[in-house]
């Protein structure tokens, strides 16, 4: 994979929290519009790396690079102002709003015109087309009017991909979008996330194996910190260290409790 193709490119980035390294030397080099999976047991520094990439926490060591722009110093409004999103949890939408308000607002931030209340509904107004056009994309538009408080919990995380929609993001990095779902709710939101992963690229933090098999294109396992094994999902299955960091037991073991 040439540099060329990369949309995403982390070297040596570090992250220490008083003597506890949480991420060490890590390198993530995401395809430009790939479906790229950073999974790994608890504490493996997954969400950490998040916070790294997005700024929301600085890195001790190392450099990102997006789009071939050195970003590691940036604020996390310049990042997502540059097209890298992350997408939240459904606390960062506004619970006793309806669905088509919410994402109103997310287009407000988008387009600079947040929190200026004071502006005619005439002029608000001109954003419901573009946030209608977004709910019907996530498969929310009869549900338009309704209050997100009243959303069942998988559409209150399609409705979390709305609002990180909204932001135009060039890079949308999902934070486990299938925890807590049903079976029927996840197969939804995979769905759904191969269609907005259509022109753009998707970097996904997930538990479900079963969400990765069928939909990343490219998976970086981590594990105390550090890149353990990075492919596709055939390869990092059959990755002997990968069965060990997952699920404690060497490969030597399995084979001896089996005979």
């Amino acid at each position: 994979m040439g540099t060329e193709d990369l949309i995403l490119h982390t070297r040596d980035l570090g992250k220490d929290f008083r003597g506890f390294t949480a991420v060490n030397g890590v390198e993530l080099r995401v395809a430009r519009g790939s479906i790229h999976a950073l999974i790994g047991p608890n504490g493996a520094g997954k969400t950490t790396c998040f916070n790294l990439l997005t700024r929301f926490l600085p890195a001790t060591r190392g450099t990102i690079h997006f789009n071939g722009l050195d970003i590691t110093g940036a604020a996390p409004q310049d990042v997502a102002r540059r097209g890298l999103v992350r997408s939240f949890q459904i606390s960062s939408v506004f619970a006793q709003m309806s669905v088509l308000q919410n994402v109103r607002i997310a287009l407000q931030r988008a387009t600079g015109f947040t929190y200026q209340f004071w502006r005619s509904d005439r002029v608000l107004r001109q954003l419901d087309a573009r946030a209608r056009e977004l709910l019907e994309q996530v498969g929310l538009a009869s549900d338009a009017e309704q209050r997100t408080v009243e959303l069942p919990y998988g559409r209150k995380r399609a409705l979390e991909i709305a609002t990180t929609m909204a932001a135009e993001p060039e890079l949308m990095l999902l934070d486990e979008p299938t925890q807590g779902m049903g079976h029927e709710d996840v197969g939804r939101i995979t769905e759904l996330i191969r269609r907005v992963a259509a022109g753009r690229t998707v970097l996904m933090v997930e538990h479900n194996m079963g969400v990765i098999a069928g939909l990343c294109d490219r998976i970086t396992v981590l594990a105390r910190g550090s890149v353990l094994a990075e492919g596709s999902y055939a390869e990092v299955s059959a990755n002997a260290a990968v069965r060990e960091a997952y699920m404690g037991v060497s490969d030597d073991e399995l084979q001896g409790a089996t005979h």
